[in-house]
């Protein structure tokens, strides 16, 4: 099973530093008994080729004991083609480009479209040629099917469902992976893995400027969610389908932001800083905030902060909103207009930075930026258990998740000058075993330290 990424043009060169993959070097990895590997066949000034493939073992899939994906050993042909179990062996690998985050010097290439040219195959699917063009059509792509006459001994067949897709199209490099990885899961005719809140969040993650709008995005949520009736993202127009149809549990994002918000109130900052802000979705919340004068939204990703400007723009004259104010910044640098506001939020951030660089930028934090109170959250590692992820993090972006026990720890001792107290919680639904799937602590300044 592979995928192959093809572009012409003066700057093509850039796509290998959106996928932050040396030209000049395999990429190679084991993953639960395949390998995966990435290279480039063709690397010059107006032309790149880059393939990446994954080649089962079926001995090692039945000797890996953990392996929960079902499988049916050697005579089940569907780990050779693209799917689900495809898109998540290669998501590591591609997850730099998938999320837009290559190294700053780089993130201009980010919104260029590159004239691009996708294959990928063989697809088993139960979906038409029709279904099939029409997923991918509505955004700008021509579409491709190439289907193998093969003939069976014993006319078990009269041809192979197997199909090869070419997409060509202008887009993004991280829009082309975004559209891919949702919709690839959705052409396949069996899903391998557990769909909990993750597989919904990376959904509307992925989904998020192309997918609300598609003329099949009813399909698109019900192929993609069809094994785990509990969830129902789609809004039927018929009442009587609405009562039939399960309710939703609240994402874990919402709960987050419904957690942090609620602190805020307790500790009725006027002044906050949302450091990692995104695409401002909490951003906005805080600007309802009874007696808040000021919300900066700080963010180094500029293509995020254009969607955040958006969303203000979107609540901009309601009654009572202070519209956030958008910086562009990180935890490496230090900025003199975060000096002392009253409450600082790192939301889900510091796990996207190398733990080896953290304990520099908290220092800047509690001792330079020296806010009242300061709120983190981050995944917690146990919870992982629950949602069958074995020893993978729950973002690809992740360099790292803690224990329960870690976090505190490295809170406790960011807090060496014994200026704050610190409170800790969980968010989400409890397990009594692995507790939390998010963990937060509450540093709050001392009233002597103040």
């Amino acid at each position: 099973m592979q995928l192959t990424i093809r572009a012409s043009g003066d700057n093509v060169k850039a796509v290998s530093y959106l996928l932050s993959k040396n030209p000049n070097n395999l990429y190679e990895r084991n993953h639960k008994g395949h390998l995966v590997r990435l290279f480039y066949s063709k690397f010059t000034d107006e032309e790149m080729e880059v393939t990446i493939f994954v080649t089962p073992d079926p001995i090692e899939l039945i000797q890996n004991k953990s392996n929960s994906f079902d499988i049916t050993h050697y005579i089940n042909d569907r780990e050779f083609a693209v799917s689900s179990i495809f898109c998540s062996f290669i998501r590591s690998a591609l997850g730099t480009a998938l999320n837009g985050q290559p190294k700053e010097e780089y993130a201009e290439w980010v919104p260029y479209q590159f004239p691009f040219t996708i294959e990928f195959g063989p697809v088993a699917s139960a979906l038409s040629d029709r279904q099939l063009k029409d997923l991918f059509e509505p955004m700008g792509y021509e579409v491709g099917i190439a289907r193998p006459d093969i003939h069976y001994s014993f006319d078990l067949k009269e041809k192979s469902s197997v199909r090869t897709l070419t997409l060509n199209g202008k887009q993004t490099l991280q829009n082309s992976l975004r559209h891919l990885f949702v919709l690839i899961p959705v052409i396949d005719n069996y899903k391998h893995y557990y769909i909990d809140e993750k597989e919904i969040e990376k959904l509307e993650r992925y989904g998020e400027g192309w997918l609300e709008n598609h003329p099949l995005r009813d399909l698109i949520y019900r192929q993609a969610l069809r094994f785990k009736e509990v969830y129902s993202l789609v809004e039927s127009s018929n009442e009587e389908e609405k009562k039939a149809e399960p309710l939703r549990k609240a994402r874990l994002n919402e709960l987050r932001y419904d957690k942090i918000v609620e602190m805020a109130k307790q500790l009725s900052p006027t002044s906050i800083v949302d450091f990692g802000s995104g695409e401002g979705k909490l951003a906005v919340q805080l600007g309802f905030l009874n007696g808040v004068r000021k919300v900066l939204a700080v963010e180094p990703s500029q293509t995020a902060t254009a969607k955040a400007i958006k969303r203000f723009e979107k609540v901009r004259d309601q009654a009572n909103f202070i519209e956030p104010e958008t910086l562009w910044g990180s935890l490496y640098y230090f900025d003199e207009r975060l000096k002392g506001k009253d409450l600082m939020i790192l939301c889900e951030v510091i796990e996207h930075i190398d733990e080896e660089r953290l304990p520099k930028a908290f220092d800047t934090i509690l001792n330079s930026y020296a806010p009242t109170s300061l709120i983190v959250t981050t995944p917690n590692r146990e919870y992982n258990e629950i949602y069958d992820m074995d020893d993978h993090f729950r973002h690809d972006d992740h360099r790292f998740e803690w224990t329960r026990q870690e976090f505190r720890d490295w809170c406790t001792a960011r807090n060496h000058h014994g200026h704050y107290e610190l409170e800790f919680m969980g968010i989400g639904e409890e397990d009594l075993q692995q507790g939390f799937p998010t963990q937060m602590c509450v540093f709050k300044r001392k009233v002597n330290e103040q």
